[in-house]
This record gives structure tokens, sequence and C-alpha cells, in this order.
């Protein structure tokens, strides 16, 4: 790669952050890049070499931060614009297309809610029949979130096919195995096959570009911010449920089977495709809270780590790894994980080592201590005790876990110490995403075989 060629990626990565700045529109992003390729100009004119241009004048520029709040305060209404329906654009075109993703996710949102009830017309029951709605819950929604994104991203044929065969595959591993209700399989493959399907779709976000680095901390970042808005949608739908019973109870009329039956299983389905939606038509709208969440809930977290760990050391006691404990555990370190994913999403590239870093990094080595913990009392209950698919499961993430903390921590601790940039650790979380989904579909397709649907 020549100079100019990796001054003109350095570039292209630059206006991709500023891109994500709810405050800056095209134009505004356009005037800061015609300003910055001037300063570039200049100080290449007296002797500097094209990368140390760049870096100057970005520095010179200033805190992206501060540019960003400075536009806020000067076109301040563009925060509601982008908050209404319309997404807050005034061009014909612009408003045609969003009305068109406006119906196709009404379209799918109605039947992710259809196909939660179609099972009913086959006797089975949401009440009855867990060992079915366990392992086929994620089915129900996310093929149509994916759909939807696939409408919006236009993919080549073959991979809206590798779209299919997959979700045709996670739905023959959900019913093709004969699991009882009481099987530990059932657990695990729900759980799993969540998981896996997730990647599915975020394969449906990416659609042609999933090799790029780029897309797929876009889509981690898709998932942070779907995941805040299908919170608070289910906020909204929790206060409406309340509100049902109340005024209908007291005219004398029982809502519970139209709630529960009805209004939270449909809501719930179509609630994530909504959710999804919200966040392709508002383009990170919701992008300046998630970070504040990030920075109010990593010191929290890092306490509470930090505090166990010195409980343990006093107490010494064992780990329960039952069931329960192991999940607990898992979706411990996943919360941990998912801090890190999100505040590396939202992050300058550009941005020097901070306070806030070092804070990252005494979390990921509290998480990375507990994960050994965990799994030396799993290993010796195996050992002890024989396996269990709930053991094997755990006994694999944890390890998988293991080696994604323990690389981040070296990566963010060589960042910190500012001997290796911040893209280095950004493009090892995304190219780790596959392992992920590689683990799930094992357990849901060998696992319950392996164990004899245990």
């Amino acid at each position: 790669m020549t100079a100019q060629e990796d001054l003109e990626e350095q570039f292209a990565q630059w206006r991709q952050y500023v891109q994500r700045r709810r405050e800056l529109v095209p134009a505004d992003a356009d005037e800061l890049e015609d300003h910055l390729r001037g300063s570039v100009d200049e100080l290449v004119a007296v002797g500097l070499r094209p990368d140390e241009a760049f870096l100057v004048a970005v520095k010179r520029m200033g805190s992206l931060d501060e540019l960003s709040r400075e536009f806020a305060q000067e076109h301040s209404e563009r925060l509601w614009k982008q908050l209404v329906l319309t997404g807050g654009t005034d061009t014909p075109a612009a408003d045609t297309g969003s009305r068109r993703d406006l119906w196709a996710m009404v379209i799918c949102a109605a039947g992710a809610a259809v196909s939660i009830k179609l099972p009913e017309l086959f006797g089975m029951s949401l009440e009855r029949d867990g060992a079915f709605y366990g392992p086929n819950i994620s089915l129900f929604a996310f093929p149509w979130l994916a759909a939807f994104l696939a409408w919006r991203r236009q993919p080549q044929p073959r991979l809206i096919a590798i779209l299919v065969g997959l979700f045709v595959l996670g739905a023959v591993a959900a019913n093709v195995y004969p699991l009882a209700e009481t099987s530990q399989s059932v657990v695990i493959t729900a759980i799993h096959l969540t998981i896996a399907l997730w990647m599915v779709v975020g394969l449906s976000y990416v659609a042609d570009e999933w090799r790029s680095s780029r897309r797929r901390m876009d889509f981690i970042r898709f998932t942070g911010e779907c995941f805040i808005y299908f919170v608070l949608i289910a906020l909204g739908g929790g206060v409406l449920i309340a509100f049902t019973f109340g005024t209908f109870n007291a005219i004398g009329i029982n809502p519970e089977v139209f709630a529960t039956q009805w209004l939270m299983p449909c809501g719930g389905v179509a609630a994530i495709v909504v959710a999804g939606w919200l966040v392709e038509a508002k383009q990170s709208v919701v992008e300046n809270i998630a970070p504040v969440l990030t920075r109010l809930f990593t010191p929290l977290f890092t306490a509470v780590l930090l505090g166990f760990l010195i409980a343990f050391g006093l107490t010494s006691g064992a780990i329960d790894v039952e069931r329960e404990a192991l999940i607990l555990f898992d979706l411990l370190l996943v919360v941990v994980l998912g801090l890190l994913l999100y505040s590396l999403s939202a992050r300058d590239p550009l941005a020097p080592p901070r306070l806030f870093d070092k804070l990252q990094l005494a979390l990921v080595v509290s998480a990375l201590a507990i994960d050994v913990l965990v799994l030396l009392q799993i290993t010796g209950r195996i050992s002890e005790y024989g396996t269990t698919p709930n053991k094997a499961a755990a006994l694999g993430e944890n390890v998988i876990l293991l080696a994604n903390l323990a690389w981040s921590a070296w990566l963010l601790f060589r960042f910190v110490r500012r001997t290796t940039p911040f893209v280095t650790l950004e493009r090892w979380q995304t190219g780790y995403l596959p392992v992920y989904a590689a683990w799930a579909w094992i357990v849901v397709l060998v696992f319950p075989p392996l164990f004899s649907y245990f």
C-alpha cells in the first residue's frame, strides 16, 4: 500500500467514526473532512510524512466529542428530528425509504407475532409444552428480524440461501431430538441456539461485507443498541399490561387470558423486530446513552468482581457449580465481555489511552481470575463425579471466554502502555465472534445425542 493509499484509508476510518455521531449530518462530516484535508496538505507541504501530518491535523482539530457538542448547540433541533418516524430528513426519497422500512418492519413484526401462535393449531401450549417452546423461542423472532435486515441490505442470493439454510438447521436441531421437559439439554439448547441464531442475524446485518472487521463492530454496536431498545419496549409493555389489568378489572372483566396468552408472547417476539428497526431507523440516537451506561457499570462491576475475589480468598470456600450457579457465572462473564465490546465500539479509535481504559483492564483481569476459579471447580467436579451436559457446556464456554479475556487483557495492557494501537484490540474482538457461533452450534447439534438426550 502506498503512502497516499494508507492516508486515504485513515481518512475513511476517521469519516466512518465521525458519521456515527448523531449530532453530525453528512454535510457536517464533509465540512470537517475538508478542513482536515486542508490541514494535512499544509503539514505535508512543510515536510511531514502523510501519516504524521494526519495525526497532527487530527489533534489540532480537537476532540470529536467537543466538536459534536458545538454542532449540537448550534443545531439542537436535529435530535428531535431524528426521534420522529420520518427519521429527521427533508428529502422525498428519504421519506419514501423510511415509510418502506416502516411497512417492512410491521410485516415482519406481525409475522413474528403470528408464528408464536401457530403451534397452538397443533395442540401446543406455552404453559404445558416448555420442552418445545424453550428451544424454539428464538426461531419465532430472529428469522423475521433477519428478513427485515436482509430486505434493507439486499444481499446476494447465495447469502440469502445460507441464511435460510442456517435457520432451517436451527429448527431441525430444536425439534428433531427427543428431549424430555426435565432434560438438561432443553435448557442448554435454548440458550446456545439463541446465541447461534443471533450470529445468523449478524450475518444478515453485515450482508456481503461479512469479512469486514468494521462491519462486525457495527453489528456489536447494533446488538447493544437493540438490547437497550428492547428493554425500553419491555418496560413500556409492563406498564401497558398493568393498566390493562387495572382498567378491565374495574369493570369486572379479567384480562389475564388475553395478557398472558396473546399480549405478552406476541408482543415479546414482535418487540425484537421493532427494536432492530428502531436501531436502523434512528441511526444511533441511543448511542450517547449506551457509552454512559458502560462508563457507569464498568466501575460497579469491577468493584463487585474484586469484592468477590477478596471474599473468596478470605473464606476459602468452594464455588457452587450446579446448573443455576454455572449459568449465573457465565452470564456475569458475558456481561463483562459485553461491557468491553460495547465500550470498544463507541470509543474514538484515535484517542489516546485514558483512566477508563485502565479501569477496563482491571475489570477484564478480575473477570479472568474468576473464570480461572470457575474452571478449576468445574474440572474438579467433572473428575470426581463425571460430566453432564451442563458442566460440559460450561467448561467449553469458560475455556472460550478464558482465551478471549486473556488476550484482551494483554492487548489492553499494551494499549494502555501505548505499545499496541487500539485497532488491534478491536480486530481481535470482531475476529473472535465466529468462535462463539461455532461453539453454540456444536452444543446444539452434538451435545443432545452425545449425552443420550439427558
